[in-house]
């Protein structure tokens, strides 16, 4: 079974073609970090015009000979992102099936981000806790079984990835800024700062990076000031203030994780999303986590990418039976359908 996917959630514009929701045969991306990059974050409605150039130029590379006739299923990102790019990947995969007599289906991005772990296994055992940390989304999950998910705990306010673009920008440092505040981290002392993660009292499993990302704020450029106030500490506290961020914030990544893993049924740990590439990251679950295997997605799929909407929209049309109508909307909060 052949399946087309299409991502359009945020700032990548992305087609793949995927067999039997596994065998990735054309994974396509087009990127606009460079689009973005002097903003220090997704400027939306630059995203829209980006998507609407570049679309049908990714689907057209994606396919290359493989004629329409031979597409089993189009698998569409349905949400959570930007509304403006969502629609843009919607409204193309019901265009296509329309035109092409094609059954289509809505994948949640949060979903597929945790799929992406999953597409190198030969054997999937489930119950499971999903980890997902990017640029958007900060979820810890209970997997059940494809489409069936319990929430355990997620961010109230910044993503992961969002507060280190964040910290990246307080430090001068380009977007995206988790690699770059990945990189400083590396030179600095991660205890010189004993900045606190945040708790969230009536849900002790949710996240909360904005009294952390304030904590940096005040430290770096002074009390009660603003992210455009000038920097008064020296140039070679950088790194020192980059590893002691980053070792609080995914301390209580890796923290909460390997207490899910104990307090629910749990016979392996997946993650998804771009902050799964922090090298830090695996070190400290790994050495925190020794009961049960942990798979990481490899980093052509860390990202949004396409392969992941096709792979596990394949699943969720076997188990549905049948594809969405084409009256479906976009979800921005996300569905754990």
């Amino acid at each position: 079974m052949l399946t087309l996917g299409l991502e359009t959630t945020c700032d990548e514009t992305a087609c793949a073609l995927v067999k039997n929701g596994k065998e990735i045969l054309e994974n396509v991306i087009a990127s606009q970090a460079d689009l973005h990059a002097i903003y220090g974050g997704v400027f939306p409605e630059m995203a829209c015009r980006r998507h609407l150039e570049v679309l049908i130029p990714v689907i057209k590379e994606a396919l290359g000979d493989t004629p329409k006739e031979k597409i089993d299923l189009i698998a569409v990102a349905k949400g959570p992102g930007l509304i403006g790019p969502l629609l843009m990947g919607i409204h193309a995969a019901k265009t296509l099936s329309i035109a092409w007599n094609k059954p289509f289906i809505g994948v949640d991005h949060v979903e597929a981000h945790l799929y992406s772990a999953m597409m190198g296994c030969d054997k999937l055992e489930f119950p499971a806790i999903g980890v997902v940390v990017s640029g958007g989304h900060t979820f810890l999950i209970h997997i059940l079984d494809f489409g069936s998910y319990t929430i355990i705990g997620k961010t109230v306010d910044d993503a992961i990835g969002e507060a280190f673009d964040k910290v990246a920008v307080m430090l001068g440092l380009t977007y995206p800024g988790g690699p770059e505040i990945e990189r400083l981290a590396q030179s600095g002392d991660p205890t010189r700062y004993p900045f606190k993660p945040g708790k969230v009292k009536t849900s002790p499993w949710n996240f909360s990076f904005s009294g952390l990302k304030t904590n940096v704020l005040y430290t770096v450029k002074g009390q009660n000031q603003d992210k455009s106030a000038p920097l008064i500490l020296a140039e070679s506290e950088k790194p020192h203030i980059a590893a002691s961020f980053q070792e609080t914030a995914l301390g209580d990544i890796v923290d909460k994780t390997a207490k899910a893993a104990k307090a629910f049924p749990c016979k392996a740990i997946f993650l998804g999303g771009g902050v799964t590439n922090n090298k830090r990251l695996r070190m400290l679950l790994d050495k925190a986590i020794s009961h049960v295997p942990i798979y990481w997605p490899p980093p052509d799929l860390s990202l949004d990418n396409a392969a992941m909407i096709a792979g596990l929209g394949y699943h969720l049309f076997l188990k549905q039976g049948c594809g969405d109508r084409l009256d479906l909307e976009p979800t921005l909060s996300g569905s754990f359908r």
